[in-house]
Parts: C-alpha cells; sequence; structure tokens
C-alpha cells in the first residue's frame, strides 16, 4: 500500500502537523520539529507532545509514515570542529524531539565539505557525527536523503551513501531517502532508465535501507547537479515517471512525500498519485 503526503507546515506547534496533512488528504507527511532556521528552540512541553500524538491518532496516519527532517542550518560534514559540534548538538536535539514525538525517523541531508577538505574526509566526519548521535538516542532511525550534488553537498552518490553507512556501522540505525529531483539532477536517469536506477540502488545499498521517497518533479535536467525542485508533471520528468513509482510494490510500505513547490496543488498531486495506481500505463 502506497502512503503519501507533503512536507506541512508547524506553524503554532508541532501538533498542528497531523492536521494540516489530514486537511490535504495524506496518508503521510514530513515536518520539521522546530524552526528550520534558528540553531536553538525552547524544548518541547508536555501539552505540545500529547496533542501531537492525539493529533496523529485523530488523522489515522501511523508514527512510521511520518519523515521529520532535520534544521537547513546542520553540516555534520562541517571542516571547522567548533561549527560541525554546533551541528552535531542541534542534530542530537532534534533526534531526541522525534523520540518525544512517538516517531522513528529522522531525514536529514548528509552534509557538506566546504571545499576545505576531501570528499573523503567529509564523509568520515559525517560518520563520526552519526556514531555520536546513535549514541546519544534510543532508537531513531537516522535516513539520509540523497543530494543532487549542488556546490559542495556530499551524499549524490549511492556508493556515498553506502560508504556513510558503512562507516556508521549499525545499519539497523541508519535509513535512505531517494528524492526524485536530486536523483535526477545528480545523473541517475529514473526517466529512461527507471529499473537500471532503482536495481543499482538496491545492488549498493539495498532495498531494506530505503525508509521514505520525496516525490518532486525537477527544473534541472539530467546530471546538472542543481537542486530545483518542480511541481508534478511540469518538470523534465513528466508524470509517467511518478505512475511508475506508484505501481512499483518496491515503494509499498513507506512514507512518500511531495516538497514540491506550488503547496496550494498538494491535495490534486496526492489525489492524481492515488488514481494512478489503477489507471492503465499511459493512460
Amino acid at each position: 500500500m502506497k502512503y503519501v503526503g507533503a512536507h506541512v507546515s508547524i506553524a503554532g506547534g508541532v501538533e498542528n502537523a497531523p492536521l494540516n496533512a489530514e486537511r490535504i488528504g495524506a496518508k503521510a507527511f514530513a515536518m520539521f520539529t522546530k524552526n528550520q532556521r534558528q540553531w536553538q528552540a525552547k524544548p518541547l512541553d508536555e501539552k505540545n507532545i500529547l496533542a501531537f500524538r492525539e493529533n496523529l491518532q485523530r488523522s489515522g496516519i501511523a508514527p512510521q509514515h511520518v519523515l521529520p527532517h532535520d534544521g537547513y542550518l546542520i553540516n555534520l560534514g562541517n571542516p571547522d570542529p567548533d561549527k560541525r559540534q554546533n551541528s552535531l548538538n542541534a542534530f542530537i536535539d532534534e533526534a531526541q524531539r522525534v523520540e518525544q514525538l512517538g516517531l522513528s525517523l529522522l531525514n536529514f541531508h548528509p552534509g557538506s565539505h566546504l571545499h576545505q577538505i576531501s570528499e573523503g574526509e567529509g564523509l568520515d566526519l559525517i560518520a563520526v557525527g552519526l556514531r555520536q548521535a546513535i549514541a546519544q538516542t534510543r532508537a531513531v532511525v537516522f535516513v539520509l536523503e540523497c543530494t543532487a550534488g549542488q556546490g559542495t553537498n556530499l551524499g549524490y552518490t549511492f556508493e556515498q551513501l553506502a560508504q556513510i553507512i558503512e562507516r556508521v556501522g549499525s545499519r539497523e540505525r541508519m535509513g535512505v531517502c531517494l528524492d526524485t529531483c536530486h536523483l535526477y539532477a545528480a545523473g541517475y536517469d529514473i526517466k529512461d532508465n527507471y529499473q537500471a536506477v532503482f536495481a543499482h540502488f538496491d545492488q549498493v545499498l539495498g532495498l531494506d535501507l530505503l525508509k521514505g521517497m520525496h516525490l518532486n518533479d525537477s527544473k534541472s535536467t539530467l546530471g546538472q547537479k542543481l537542486d530545483r525542485h518542480h511541481s508534478l508533471g511540469d518538470g523534465h520528468l513528466g508524470w509517467e515517471v511518478f505512475a511508475r513509482i506508484m505501481r512499483d510494490g518496491r515503494f509499498d510500505g513507506i512514507p512518500l512525500i511531495l516538497e514540491t513547490i506550488d503547496s496550494d496543488r498538494w491535495p490534486a498531486e496526492i489525489a492524481r498519485l492515488y488514481r494512478l495506481i489503477d489507471e492503465a500505463p499511459g493512460g
């Protein structure tokens, strides 16, 4: 079964995220656990936590279909030790918030080397940070997101993601989120070589590590390495790619999350994605 949703707002409190997801017809959703552009936020209080859990239950969305995302300031690969520690502290706080809310996943971009160290050294630093985060949390699964390879961002190949996970050494606490826009921009041709790309993912990482997907069309062309999301059907991927994903049993049971650029279109995009399951190919 497919579980589709979008990255919804937490304005007014995290407890509003399940309600916002319910309003757009979602069966899954992504969210931030605090302001994504600030290092610190006041701790979640019991009132917020209880209200979130109650609203989640009311929405009918299961905790495993919620894919929280960490803040944009965090960079576990930062070459500067003090800045990296600041990122790690914020990252651990995010993970602890996830656990407080009764959720199990934390999605994050691996990190950036900032032209100051090699890619390999950056991957090492990310793995070290993840080992520390695992040691200070109970069970949250850390979900690496594939990137478009823009700038100095790491994690734009399956091999880089696999290297991080191997160096962490706790496979049961790790996962991967595939973003369709990022994949295409990084050079993975899911439009014309769909089966080959996902077979390669399975070979390098293993489908057991796939904990979520971001469904975004792409303003970027194949291999352009620019992170430019588009509304479904309006970019270089087109609706047929998303139809194939919706009919593909390998992607059952995980959160499938829209981060497309026009939130007003999310209800229609979600509804159409579900219709694609039963439509004949090319319909």
